[in-house]
């Protein structure tokens, strides 16, 4: 494990502000309250990562703006 933080901004992504932020995980957690923190560890973080590559949950959509 490389210790890196994976950070997701939504000011970042090219998809803010579309139809598709009502149905984003990233709106979800971010909009939680301060004291609602969601934390998903590296087990969690594999079995995400194989139902999305099965079919059974959606990929992520978040896209960085580059420039």
């Amino acid at each position: 494990m490389s210790g890196e933080a994976l950070q997701i901004s939504c000011t970042e992504c090219v998809m803010e502000g579309t139809d598709a932020c009502a149905d984003c995980v990233v709106t979800f957690l971010c909009s939680r309250a301060p004291g609602e923190a969601v934390v998903i560890d590296v087990a969690e973080a594999r079995a995400l990562r194989l139902l999305e590559r099965g079919g059974l949950a959606p990929t992520l959509r978040h896209r960085r703006r580059t420039g």
